[in-house]
């Protein structure tokens, strides 16, 4: 493993300078999960919930969130985000939802931190939204599955690099 280009040759924490960095089109892809008890998956995909659509709300909370990612997330650089999309996709044979975030930028560093916020502020939103119901939801594996664009092209998790 290499060095960590956040840290300086004293080892202090600073952000990387990307002033030189070629500006390229930049794609990221992450994902994640929310398993809750399938009375609760029900009022979701059903419209049920008392609070509204769920998913709705947990899409606009994932883009805000995503569009904060340089405030919250100390040594990352504020981006102009190009575009953010977040899907969801229910599955009641597991009692979960899947969450996808997808974000693009032209620019000088990647959007993989900002795909991740997304990601994970939309689940929380789903979690927030039906606590009252089911605390015992789990949210896990989020992960990066995708990002293009930089010096270092595509990135897929667990494919040969193009």
């Amino acid at each position: 493993m290499t060095s960590s280009p956040h840290f300086n040759q004293a080892g202090e924490a600073h952000i990387v300078d990307i002033s030189d960095k070629a500006i390229t089109h930049r794609v990221a892809i992450a994902e994640g999960f929310i398993e809750m008890q399938p009375e609760t998956l029900q009022l979701i995909t059903g419209q049920g919930h008392k609070k509204g659509d769920v998913l709705a709300v947990a899409r606009i909370a994932g883009m805000m969130g995503c569009k904060k990612t340089a405030e919250l997330i100390p040594l990352c650089h504020p981006l102009a985000l190009t575009h953010v999309e977040i899907d969801f996709l229910p599955d009641p044979q597991a009692n979960r939802v899947r969450c996808q975030a997808k974000v693009k930028t032209t620019g000088q560093t990647g959007v993989e931190m900002e795909a991740l916020m997304a990601t994970q502020i939309a689940l929380l939103t789903i979690y927030d939204m039906c606590k009252g119901m089911d605390r015992g939801m789990v949210i896990q594996s989020v992960q990066l599955l995708e990002k293009t664009g930089g010096k270092s092209g595509r990135w897929q998790k667990n494919k040969l690099q193009d």
